[in-house]
């Protein structure tokens, strides 16, 4: 399997996933999981063909962890689906996935068998793979965040219907439970994904943890998730602010994810320029 097979599959997984995002629409709820299942097994397949044709995970280039994010979010978004029955969020995590199929498409990047001695860990491709479903959950509850703050014009608490611009709103809406539990499930596999990071670390570097700019934004990234967490668990909290909160904790994780590429502090510096 090569490269350049990749806009095929892509173009037929997407396919199937549209289909399932009118689906939802349409209340064919069947046709919406066998598509969107569909189109997740023929996606799977290109990244399976590529690491039995790279001879390594498809893990190492910036490219490659694309590829599972593009595979997460409609794998996050259906699970959203089937728990919640929200008939958007099967096209928003479609559309997400495009983007990232896209800048793939459109800036392709080298996919080739050398893996230097520290990625040949066993703990890196788990460690990779749980952060990718990690972001994937976070990035659905963000794309909750901004409905919440810019679409929805109302909430319910205590039976009664409350302007959402208010500042007084505490309500435990329907879409503040699916937020709160899509952050619970990202941070879990985030933490997850850190420990193996760390067993992955210590067998290649002889260190659990180093403050490595990559390591130090993973941290912050964190604890701003866990503040969210936190916060919303107080008595008495502003709705409105929590959201902002975790808004600003997907900026931190795009931070985390890519953003540390540009910072001079990781030039040359950094354990972690090899995903550059």
């Amino acid at each position: 399997m090569t490269w350049s097979s990749f806009i095929w599959f892509a173009l037929v997984a997407v396919g199937l996933w549209m289909i399932g995002a009118w689906a939802a629409w349409k209340d064919k709820t069947k046709t919406a999981y066998v598509t969107t299942v569909a189109g997740l097994l023929v996606f799977l397949s290109f990244i399976i063909s590529m690491w039995v044709s790279l001879e390594r995970p498809p893990l190492r280039t910036m490219g490659e962890t694309r590829l599972w994010y593009s595979f997460f979010l409609p794998l996050a978004g259906i699970i959203v689906y089937g728990r919640w029955k929200y008939k958007w969020i099967l096209s928003f995590s479609t559309l997400l996935a495009v983007v990232f199929i896209c800048v793939n498409l459109f800036k392709p990047e080298i996919h080739n068998k050398t893996l230097m001695p520290a990625l040949q860990s066993p703990w890196f491709a788990p460690h990779v793979i749980v952060y990718m479903f990690a972001y994937a959950l976070l990035g659905a509850a963000t794309v909750m965040a901004i409905y919440l703050l810019f679409f929805n014009q109302w909430t319910i608490e205590n039976g009664k219907i409350i302007n959402r611009k208010s500042s007084i709103v505490n309500a435990q809406s329907v879409e503040m439970a699916i937020t709160d539990n899509l952050v619970y499930v990202g941070l879990s596999f985030m933490t997850f994904g850190m420990l193996f990071g760390a067993l992955w670390a210590k067998e290649a570097w002889g260190h659990y943890w180093a403050w490595d700019p990559k390591e130090t934004w993973a941290a912050i990234t964190w604890f701003a998730y866990l503040a969210y967490i936190h916060y919303r668990l107080m008595p008495k909290h502003n709705v409105k602010n929590a959201l902002w909160m975790l808004l600003i904790a997907f900026v931190l994780l795009q931070m985390c994810w890519w953003g540390i590429n540009y910072l001079p502090s990781a030039q040359g510096t950094s354990v972690h320029t090899y995903m550059n």
